[in-house]
């Protein structure tokens, strides 16, 4: 028994390393000058003869490329401002749309509701590249393509903060709201002073799941604003990767990463919550 214990203990260990492999690649090689960084991947980006290698440690440490990007690359705080401006107005919009919807469909009994929400499960696990030419002709006769609205209407009315949160709603005891309503309590009080409280973790989920899924966009962004490179966000900063600027590269990244890492370390038992809630059935 101990010695099965010990074997997936080494596994988990090994596959623990394994993940962590590629961040600590991005974290040391936004260190290194770019003469090493050559060295190590310049068979890739070059395509000269030889292999890739890397180092555990970078043998000449430097801030050199978080220099470069801070100071001399204006480019990306525009960036970073665009993905600022494209996320958070989604995750307030959502908060102001998904959450009332879901305790509608989660405390409310009215004509075709099943049907309703059938149809917002259809749309959740629809990707991207199905609904892309109709979503892009939809904003192309409102004329929001090239435009921030472009990426920010679109995804407020997202239909799966709909679906985690009326996981979260239908959890709320009955008992609370007979006893609100034999108190007078109405449906906005009820809603405010007891289904949000009590759905406060999945609230956070989605907005967890949000924030992860919308500051590392890539496809919307290129569909949708592809004319207007001034109003790309950060996930396009990386498209333009060489052998020459691998070093700013790597340094953006880790900037980039360090918004979504701390808001995952704060929210990770909510998002577990979220992701336990959207796996249960009716």
């Amino acid at each position: 028994m101990k010695l099965n214990k010990g074997i997936k203990t080494c596994i988990l260990f090994i596959l623990t390393l394994v993940i962590w492999i590629p961040l600590w690649m991005l974290v040391s090689g936004s260190f290194m000058g770019a003469d090493e960084l050559y060295e190590c991947i310049g068979p890739v980006l070059s395509q000269r003869d030889g292999l890739a290698a890397w180092t555990v440690f970078p043998e000449y440490p430097t801030l050199r490329p978080y220099v470069e990007l801070l100071l001399d690359s204006p480019e990306f705080f525009v960036m970073f401002w665009n993905s600022c401006i494209q996320v958070i107005p989604v995750l307030l919009g959502q908060l102001c749309i998904a959450v009332p919807a879901a305790w509608g469909f989660a405390r409310f009994e009215f004509k075709g509701k099943k049907l309703l929400f059938g149809i917002y499960i259809i749309l959740m696990v629809l990707p991207f590249q199905v609904t892309m030419v109709s979503s892009y002709l939809v904003l192309y006769r409102l004329e929001l393509v090239n435009t921030h609205f472009a990426l920010i209407l679109p995804n407020i009315f997202s239909t799966f903060p709909i679906f985690i949160m009326v996981k979260f709603f239908k959890e709320v005891p009955k008992s609370f709201i007979e006893a609100a309503k034999l108190d007078g309590a109405g449906e906005f009080y009820i809603f405010t002073r007891i289904g949000i409280p009590i759905g406060s973790s999945g609230i956070l989920s989605i907005v967890v799941l949000g924030f992860l899924e919308y500051w590392n966009a890539i496809e919307q962004p290129l569909t949708f604003l592809a004319r207007r490179k001034e109003l790309w966000p950060l996930p396009l900063y990386m498209s333009g990767i060489t052998a020459d600027n691998a070093g700013v590269a790597f340094a953006a990244s880790v900037i980039m990463m360090i918004p979504a890492l701390l808001l995952f370390l704060y929210g990770q038992k909510y998002l577990e919550q979220g992701i336990a809630a959207s796996g249960l059935k009716e």
